[in-house]
């Protein structure tokens, strides 16, 4: 019996190119977001606060990075969970869940290696960041 696993994390190199490539669509798109890159286990791995995004989009950009962590993006996991009374009632309760758009989760291979969240305009304009984030790994 193994008493130790492996397991894969994004880069701080990786991470930072994504927040980044997130920023710099932030500009193109003339919003300041809040970009932040999580590890495997849910701990910040970078970050980046433009200027004039409100206050609560720290946590908020942490919480989509978080939720997306399940393996999908943030905005599917209400679909995921609608159609179970139990989940549905269940996880307003759990802390860092949210089910709108901004996160998506960092893919290598089929691992989750991390995730990325974005949040400081509309949800349309946090997923087009955070899709610009994940370009990093092209």
């Amino acid at each position: 019996m193994a008493q130790t696993f492996e397991k894969q994390s994004v880069t701080d190199e990786l991470a930072q190119q994504m927040v980044a490539a997130a920023v710099a669509k932030a500009k193109e798109l003339g919003v300041p977001q809040v970009v932040a890159v999580l590890d495997e286990s849910g701990l910040l791995k970078a970050f980046c606060r433009m200027d004039g995004t409100p206050l609560v989009s720290i946590e908020v950009s942490q919480n989509k990075a978080y939720t997306a962590l399940f393996g999908m993006p943030s905005h599917e996991f209400f679909n995921f969970i609608k159609d179970d009374p139990a989940l549905l009632a269940g996880v307003p309760h759990i802390p860092r869940i949210v089910t709108f758009g901004g996160g998506l989760p960092i893919q290598i291979g089929d691992r989750v290696v991390g995730a990325i969240g974005v949040s400081g305009g509309s949800v349309e304009q946090d997923i087009e960041c955070a899709q610009a984030g994940l370009g990093a790994l092209a």
